[in-house]
């Protein structure tokens, strides 16, 4: 019985990310005029040709691609991998200052030269994600020198973590804001969860002594600091010693963070923390398991620490992260509930998100499941890392559920 869903499971997945989301990617988010790929495309495939491009989108593109060709050595995958590659190196790496952009005009200009270490982490995930893939040794020092870096100017050496951001010349910046809707404190859970992930990809290609040292600090911090113990949800931000700012709950970072964690351990390989990783994965998915999901399987955005909803509609990342989420927390504790809770967000995804007129998933839909026709479908935000990941993540981890 068991065996039989997880093997339709894996077919609903391999399908639409075969013939919805890669097809997408391929055929309308290459701009052959400027190079690169297009910044901004709306859901019924219009093309804002001026739309700036950001760091985050090609980052992830090149994640995405490089990711796509090691696990299916498509050479069509490595044709859209060199092209980000080599785009990400042409034009955001700042060659005068080192590190990367974090947004650019079509023609390749800068427009915002802020050393974000949110976009550092997704450089140094995408790099090193492309040695592993084609063996290039260029990528693998682009990211080791932007995490040296990043060590350099932000790492902060007497609490632990790092600075959110610095100026183009790494000198320090009171603007560290990472998006209009985020708080200006100078550190956040956001960007140390992904250079939790940077580094552990970074770690698994390079074995750098310091990137281990790093990767460790960042699983303790996560244990010690993000992790709220009396709610076993993250806290979103901080002061410089790690004093909460926020009582905000994510649902998405929680499930995101949940697996990520044990990855992170995994990499690193030591026993003792990869046991305490997997007893905190639990206690935080059984959180957002009674707390997140609705009856139909979506997971809610965010609420208030009094409970309350702060958002009505459903954005894509979080059930993409949810159903990996779910499925490792049904490897590390063997409730087949998760399962089953898995297959149910996978559901409401087909459902509501995935586009089968234009392709892809829609960026936010409503409470009754309507797309909101606001939100892009490609923009320096929306990209092809979470429902791709997701996609790879199942395929590898069910491929061992049915031997």
């Amino acid at each position: 019985m068991e065996t039989r869903i997880i093997e339709q499971f894996r077919n609903r997945i391999s399908r639409n990310l075969n013939e919805n989301i890669i097809p997408f990617w391929m055929t309308h988010a290459i701009d052959r005029q400027n190079g690169g790929f297009y910044g901004r495309i709306t859901n019924d495939l219009r093309i804002e040709k001026n739309a700036p491009r950001g760091l985050i989108l090609i980052g992830r593109i090149l994640w995405t691609f490089s990711a796509l060709y090691r696990y299916d050595k498509n050479e069509s995958y490595l044709t859209v991998a060199q092209r980000a590659y080599q785009y990400l190196t042409d034009k955001f790496i700042d060659r005068k200052y080192g590190g990367a952009f974090w947004m650019i005009t079509p023609q390749g200009e800068p427009t915002e030269d802020l050393k974000k270490i949110y976009g550092q982490a997704f450089a140094i995930y995408a790099f090193s994600e492309y040695y592993a893939a084609t063996g290039e040794k260029a990528a693998l020092e682009e990211a080791l020198d932007i995490f040296h870096l990043i060590e350099t100017y932000c790492h902060d050496s007497a609490n632990l973590g790092y600075l959110e951001a610095a100026n183009r010349d790494w000198s320090p910046t009171e603007n560290l804001q990472l998006s209009a809707v985020d708080l200006n404190e100078k550190k956040s859970m956001n960007s140390h969860l992904h250079l939790l992930e940077a580094l552990a990809n970074l770690l698994r290609v390079s074995r750098d002594d310091l990137v281990r040292s790093r990767l460790r600090e960042m699983i303790e911090c996560h244990l010690d600091f993000i992790i709220n113990p009396a709610t076993n949800h993250l806290s979103l931000f901080f002061d410089e010693f790690w004093n909460r700012k926020s009582e905000v709950i994510s649902f998405g970072h929680d499930i995101e963070a949940s697996w990520l964690l044990c990855e992170a351990a995994e990499v690193l390989g030591e026993k003792a923390t990869i046991s305490k990783v997997q007893q905190t994965t639990l206690k935080m998915v059984a959180a957002v398991a009674a707390e997140g999901f609705t009856e139909k399987g979506a997971l809610i955005m965010e609420k208030d620490a009094a409970g309350n909803l702060l958002r009505t509609g459903f954005d894509w990342w979080p059930q993409a992260e949810a159903v990996v989420g779910l499925l490792n927390a049904y490897e590390i504790g063997g409730n087949f509930d998760y399962i089953q809770r898995a297959l149910r967000t996978w559901d409401f995804i087909e459902k509501y998100f995935v586009d089968n007129q234009y392709g892809e998933w829609f960026y936010e839909v409503s409470g009754e499941g309507v797309p909101n026709p606001n939100k892009y479908k490609v923009s320096e935000w929306k990209c092809p890392y979470h429902n791709v990941r997701t996609c790879l993540e199942v395929l590898r981890r069910t491929a061992k559920l049915i031997i």
